[in-house]
């Protein structure tokens, strides 16, 4: 069944109050701590999004963590996105979900997922942005911007030139992500990402909340450029 047009409306409401400016991504194992541990330091240095990313536990483990996740993310009145698992973002009631190019189809997700909820999308290609805001992606993830050994199925580093190329052509907006820490944020910026996602540059760092404040500051510096 087709979204209604206040439904498709209500969406698009939801997207464009997304703040996507630091968009922080979850994981235990670059660390040992706890993906909520991980998540309420973020958003004491000002992570503006949360997402969960889980790929070792079952699916009852995950909506657990999930559960403790909005329970802290509710608190702070910042958005939690749920990596590839629409049933886990619906068990919890989650801001939205992130779907890639390999997982469920972004059409299919924002039918499931239903009115209100935000889904964004990977892309490394033009042509697969252009496909993503086709099927009515809210959002763009796109990379690997630089290398990155974080996720080990990212493929080679597209660079700036295309993150330029990519968000000069899509109307919705664009999240940077791979390998981007506080030396080249600014020049991630400066390239028309309206935000970053990043995992090692915070999640690794002894003390989160304030690499990610560090980080903040760097894109809130850029863009005073």
């Amino acid at each position: 069944m087709n979204c209604s047009p206040m439904h498709s409306s209500r969406a698009e409401m939801q997207a464009h109050r997304l703040d996507l400016t630091l968009y922080v991504i979850t994981d235990r194992r670059l660390s040992g701590r706890s993906h909520e541990e991980v998540a309420e330091a973020a958003i004491r240095g000002g992570a503006t999004v949360i997402q969960f990313r889980e790929k070792d536990a079952s699916t009852r483990e995950m909506v657990e963590i999930a559960s403790r996740l909005r329970e802290i993310t509710k608190r702070y009145g910042v958005p939690l996105i749920v990596n590839d698992r629409v049933d886990v973002a619906l068990a919890v009631d989650a801001d939205g979900v992130h779907v890639g190019t390999e997982d469920m189809p972004i059409a299919i997700a924002k039918r499931l997922i239903g009115p209100g909820k935000v889904v964004g999308a990977s892309a490394s290609t033009v042509e697969e942005a252009l496909f993503a805001v086709e099927q009515g992606a809210d959002y763009l993830g796109v990379g690997s911007i630089f290398a990155t050994g974080t996720k080990v199925d990212a493929g080679p580093p597209i660079g700036i030139e295309r993150l330029v190329e990519i968000a000069s052509r899509v109307p919705i907006p664009v999240v940077a992500i791979g390998g981007i820490h506080h030396g080249n944020v600014a020049e991630v910026i400066r390239a028309g990402a309206n935000g970053v996602a990043v995992i090692s540059a915070v999640v690794a760092a002894e003390d989160i909340a304030d690499s990610t404040r560090r980080l903040l500051e760097a894109i809130q510096a850029a863009r005073a450029q």
